[in-house]
């Protein structure tokens, strides 16, 4: 697996290029940052930056890119140049039908180094180790960008295996799908107004217990219903 990291920024735009699997040790293609002057205008930097990921998209070709997610940050400005960079970079991947992922800082740091609030000096020491490298990478957004490629490589198959099993639960729980070969339902049984429940040899007295609480008799008869009762004969005395 070959994974492009790009750490987006409009003024220093890291690009990392690192090959390998998850459980082997990786190996460090390329690394480099794509960078604009602050006094040019906005649609020209962002075409330096589209420039400079393409060309790093040829000459590497990565199966994967892995981008920075973008999150709030108390500087608006910033922001909106790491969003538009980041932008470009998922344009640019996307164009040529590569799969872009993205990971936020915290993630690519616990992947890197174990800790989520790892500072940028951690991470340099962990990708120089890593990659087996002789000094950290420079600028720090060339080591960021190394990292994402790493923490791609890393979370994919787990993230793969996640999706799968996610399509597949939805798949059989979707209305309309067929059931397995083998598995049948059972039909209800539909019961007859005034029949007695399903245990055989018990039958039916039009739903009502004989001396049941509550159940009215009619004068004459007995507890069975649609019996009569036979009448007495009084002895010695004449009717």
């Amino acid at each position: 697996m070959r994974v492009l990291g790009i750490d987006p920024g409009l003024t220093r735009c890291g690009v990392g290029v690192v090959e390998g699997v998850a459980g082997r040790p990786l190996t460090m293609i390329g690394v480099g940052v794509v960078r604009t002057s602050a006094d040019a205008d906005l649609g020209d930097r962002l075409v330096a930056v589209e420039r400079g990921i393409e060309q790093w998209l040829d000459e590497h070709n990565p199966s994967f890119v892995a981008v920075e997610r973008v999150f709030a940050q108390h500087n608006v400005r910033t922001v909106m140049g790491t969003a538009q960079a980041s932008a470009v970079a998922m344009l640019c991947a996307a164009r040529r039908g590569i799969p872009v992922a993205l990971h936020t800082p915290s993630e690519v740091k616990a992947a890197v180094t174990g800790s989520g609030r790892a500072d940028k000096a951690q991470v340099g020491a962990m990708v120089t180790r890593l990659l087996r490298l002789d000094a950290p990478p420079k600028p720090a957004d060339a080591a960021d960008a190394l990292a994402l490629a790493i923490c791609h490589i890393w979370r994919a198959p787990a993230q793969n295996r996640l999706q799968q099993a996610v399509a597949a639960h939805r798949t059989s729980g979707a209305p309309g799908t067929p059931r397995a070969p083998g598995v049948s339902r059972t039909p209800r049984t539909s019961r007859t107004p005034g029949s007695s429940g399903d245990t055989p040899g018990v039958a039916g007295t039009s739903g009502a217990t004989p001396g049941a609480p509550g159940t009215p008799r009619t004068p004459g008869a007995t507890g069975t219903s649609g019996a009569s009762r036979a009448p007495r004969t009084l002895k010695g005395r004449t009717a």
